[in-house]
C-alpha cells in the first residue's frame, strides 16, 4: 500500500513538473507584448497577495477583518506600482538574458512600492499592523524577482544542456571577461578554470574552481570536454609554446583569444574566440624588427608594391603604411585583389588615425613602358617587387607563361627602375630558388642573377633581394588546406613522410624584405636564420590534435583524422636549402645574413635572356628549360614533363590524321626548332 502511494505521489510530482514545464516553454513562445502584459497582470498579483500574506504573518493567522480604507489602500497601491513598474522598465528587459542591472531595476520597483504602501497606510489611518510594508517588501521582492530568476534559471539550464563543455585555461583578468562573456551566450559552458599560479589554484572564482594544468586530462574525461580555450594573451612566445605543446595530446579543440597587443590597440576584443595562430602552430620566436630598418627606406617616400593584392604583397602594404610614407603606390593585375587591398588599407588608416596618398595602379609587370611611366610620374624612391608566379606545380603545368612572369616581371621592373633613377629595388625571392628541382624555384634564381647583374653596372639604384622559406598562411601553402581538410573530416594530405620546409609567418616575411632594403649596397642576398625545418607530417599531426581530432595510433577514443601521403608533386623536392654556398657575413640585424653568391656578368644574362624571350615566344618549353638549365646551377638535366600545351601537342602529333593539316604543320615546326 505504502509503495503504490509512494509511486502515486512520485508519478504526480513528475506530472506536475512537467506540466509547468510544458506551460513555461508555451509562455516563452507567446509574442513579446502579450508576455509583457501578462508578466505585469502577474506582479499585480504578487504585489496584492504579498499586501494579504504580510498582515497574515503579522497576526499569525488569516481570520483578519479589512475595512474600505483597507482596501482603498491595496487598490492605490497597485495601481502605482504599476505605473511605477512601467515608468523603470520592468518589462523591457528579456527575462531569460536578465542581468544585474535588470535585478536592480526590479529592486528599485519593489522599493518604490514598498514606500507607496507605506504613504497610503500612513496618511489614510489604515488598520494595519505597522511593519505590514516591511513585511510586504520581502514577500513582494520573492515573487516578482524570484519568478524572474526561476524563468531565467530554466532557461540557462536548458541551454547548458545543448552547449559544449570548456575549459577556460588562465584564471586572470582576460579569463574573467572571457567567462563573463561565454554566460550571455549559448554556445558554450565553462566547467572549471586552469591555472598554473599557485596563488589561485583550489579559489573559486565567478562560481568556478580553478585546478592544476596536470589535472587536465582528469577533467577532460570528467566532464566531456570538447575545447580548451586559451586566455593567456600576455604570455611570452616561449610560455605560449609550453602551454600548448602540452595540450597537443588531449582530444580537445584548442583555441585562444587574441594577443595582448591586439587588445590593447582595440582590434580585437576578449571575446573574440578564434584558431591557433599561425605562429603558434610554427612553434618558434619569430625574428624581431628594427623598426630603424624599416623606416629607413619608407618614412616619408614614394614606395611602390608590385603584386600589392597577393599574400606577401598585400603584407608589405599593410606594414608601409604604418611607417609613413608620403605615397603608397599599389600595382597588380588582378582588379579584385587590388580593389580588396585598397579598401582594406583605407580602413587601416581609418583606424590608424594615418594619411597616406594611396594610388592603386592596375597593370603588368611585364609592361616595362608603363612600370617606366609610373616610376618617373610619380618619382618613386622605394620598390617592392613581390609579384610572381609561386605555386610549384602551377609553374610546372605552364612553363613559358611562368617562366615570362618571374623572369621577365622582374627584369623589365628593375631596367625601369633603373633607368627612372629608383633608388631601392627589393626583390622578394624563394629558398626553391637554391639548388632548384622546378621551373618556379629555376625562375626566381634567374630573376635573382638578373639584379646581381644589373648590380655591376652604373648604376644609381640598389638592388637587392630577400630569400625565405615557406610563408605560414599564405594563398596555396599547407597551413589553410590543412584547416580546410580539417573542417571537412579529412584526410589531411601529405606529398611525402619526410618531407620538410622552413616556415614563417607572413608579417615576419614582411618584416625582412623591408628591413633588407635598408641594408643592401648592391646586389645582395638576404637570407633569415630561420632555424631547423619543420617536417610537414608534424606540422599536420599538430594540427589535427589541436583541432579536437585523434589518429589511429592516438590511444584516446575520439574522432579520427588520418593523414594521406600522395607523394611529391611535380617539381616538389624533399628538402629546402637556403643558401647556395656556405659564405655568408652578418648584418647589421642579428637574425638576417648576407650570402656572398657566385653570379653571372650582365653581359651574358643578357645574352641568356635573349634567348630565353625567343623560346617563350615560340611556347618552347624544352628550349625554356635548357636556357635554365645552363643558367642555373643545380637546376642541369631537368625536362619538360608537365606542361599542360606541351602534353597536349605532343599527343595531336601522335594522332595527325584527327586535326587540321594546318595545326599539325605548325606542332611539326615548333618541335623542329626544338631540336
Amino acid at each position: 500500500m505504502l509503495n503504490r502511494v509512494g509511486r502515486f505521489t512520485s508519478r504526480s510530482a513528475a506530472g506536475l513538473v512537467a506540466s509547468l514545464r510544458d506551460g513555461l516553454e508555451k509562455l516563452i513562445q507567446l509574442p513579446r507584448n502579450i508576455k509583457q502584459a501578462c508578466l505585469l497582470a502577474l506582479d499585480m498579483v504578487f504585489v496584492t497577495s504579498a499586501m494579504w500574506l504580510a498582515v497574515a504573518f503579522r497576526y499569525g493567522h488569516t481570520h483578519f477583518h479589512l475595512g474600505p480604507v483597507e482596501y482603498a489602500c491595496a487598490a492605490v497601491t497597485v495601481l502605482l506600482s504599476a505605473i511605477v513598474f512601467l515608468r523603470l522598465g520592468l518589462y523591457r528587459a528579456v527575462i531569460r538574458f536578465m542581468g544585474q542591472q535588470a535585478i536592480w531595476a526590479v529592486l528599485t520597483a519593489v522599493s518604490y512600492s514598498t514606500m507607496i504602501l507605506g504613504a497610503t497606510v500612513f496618511f489614510s489611518q489604515a488598520g494595519v499592523p505597522r511593519s505590514m510594508p516591511f513585511i510586504y517588501f520581502a514577500l513582494a521582492l520573492l515573487g516578482i524577482g524570484g519568478t524572474r530568476l526561476t524563468v531565467r534559471a530554466y532557461y540557462q539550464a536548458k541551454l547548458r544542456s545543448l552547449s559544449e563543455n570548456v575549459i577556460i585555461y588562465g584564471a586572470g583578468e582576460s579569463g574573467r571577461q572571457l567567462l563573463t562573456a561565454l554566460h550571455q551566450g549559448d554556445q558554450y559552458r565553462v566547467v572549471v578554470f586552469v591555472d598554473d599560479d599557485v596563488n589561485l589554484l583550489h579559489s573559486v572564482i565567478n562560481g568556478l574552481q580553478v585546478a592544476h594544468p596536470r589535472e587536465l586530462e582528469q577533467l577532460i574525461a570528467q566532464h566531456d570536454i570538447t575545447q580548451v580555450l586559451l586566455a593567456i594573451p600576455s604570455a611570452s612566445q616561449e610560455r605560449r609554446k609550453e602551454i600548448i605543446n602540452s595540450l597537443v595530446g588531449l582530444p580537445v579543440y584548442v583555441r585562444t583569444v587574441p594577443r595582448i597587443n591586439e587588445l590593447v590597440s582595440g582590434r580585437a576584443s576578449v571575446n573574440q574566440i578564434q584558431d591557433i595562430s599561425l605562429d603558434d602552430l610554427l612553434g618558434r620566436d619569430a625574428v624581431p624588427p628594427h623598426p630603424e630598418l624599416i623606416d629607413r627606406c619608407i618614412t616619408d617616400k614614394v614606395v611602390m608594391v608590385t603584386g600589392a593584392g597577393g599574400s606577401i604583397g598585400s603584407e608589405l602594404c599593410r606594414q608601409i603604411l604604418l611607417s609613413g610614407p608620403s605615397e603608397l603606390l599599389l600595382l597588380d593585375n588582378s582588379e579584385y585583389a587590388l580593389y580588396n587591398i585598397e579598401r582594406e588599407l583605407r580602413e587601416l588608416m581609418a583606424v590608424s588615425g594615418r594619411e597616406v596618398e594611396l594610388v592603386a595602379l592596375l597593370g603588368s609587370v611585364q609592361d616595362q613602358r608603363r612600370l617606366e611611366s609610373i616610376y618617373r610620374t610619380f618619382s618613386v624612391q622605394s620598390v617592392y617587387h613581390a609579384a610572381a608566379y609561386k605555386h610549384v606545380p602551377m609553374v610546372e603545368h605552364n612553363i613559358a607563361e611562368g617562366v615570362a612572369n618571374n623572369v621577365f616581371g622582374t627584369w623589365y621592373a628593375a631596367e625601369a627602375a633603373r633607368k627612372a633613377g629608383v633608388e631601392t629595388f627589393v626583390l622578394v625571392s624563394t629558398d626553391k630558388a637554391v639548388r632548384p628541382t622546378n621551373i618556379m624555384g629555376a625562375s626566381k634564381r634567374f630573376a635573382e642573377m638578373i639584379l646581381q647583374g644589373l648590380a655591376q653596372q652604373e648604376t644609381t639604384t640598389r638592388f637587392c633581394m630577400v630569400r625565405f622559406g615557406n610563408v605560414l598562411g599564405s594563398s596555396g601553402s599547407v597551413v589553410p588546406l590543412f584547416r580546410e581538410q580539417i573542417a571537412n573530416g579529412g584526410p589531411v594530405t601529405v606529398t611525402h613522410p619526410e618531407v620538410s620546409r622552413y616556415f614563417m609567418s607572413i608579417a615576419e616575411a614582411a618584416q625582412l624584405v623591408l628591413q633588407a632594403s635598408a641594408m643592401g649596397t648592391g646586389g645582395d642576398v638576404f637570407v633569415l636564420d630561420m632555424g631547423e625545418p619543420v617536417r610537414i607530417v608534424d606540422l599536420a599531426r599538430r594540427m589535427i590534435r589541436l583541432s579536437g581530432y585523434e589518429m589511429d595510433h592516438d590511444t584516446h577514443v575520439g574522432e579520427n583524422i588520418n593523414i594521406e601521403f600522395i607523394g611529391l608533386r611535380p617539381g616538389e623536392k624533399l628538402h629546402e636549402e637556403l643558401l647556395l654556398g656556405s659564405n655568408v657575413t652578418g648584418t647589421g640585424h642579428p637574425m638576417i645574413m648576407r650570402a656572398e653568391e657566385e653570379c653571372l656578368s650582365y653581359s651574358r644574362i643578357h645574352k641568356l635572356l635573349q634567348e630565353l624571350m625567343r623560346y617563350c615566344d615560340a611556347m618552347d618549353c624544352a628550349g625554356i628549360t635548357s636556357v635554365l638549365n645552363t643558367a642555373v646551377s643545380g637546376f642541369a638535366g631537368s625536362e619538360v614533363r608537365y606542361d599542360h600545351l606541351w602534353k597536349k601537342q605532343g599527343a595531336l602529333l601522335l594522332q595527325p590524321k584527327a586535326i587540321a593539316p594546318a595545326v599539325v604543320s605548325n606542332v611539326k615546326e615548333l618541335f623542329a626548332d626544338k631540336s
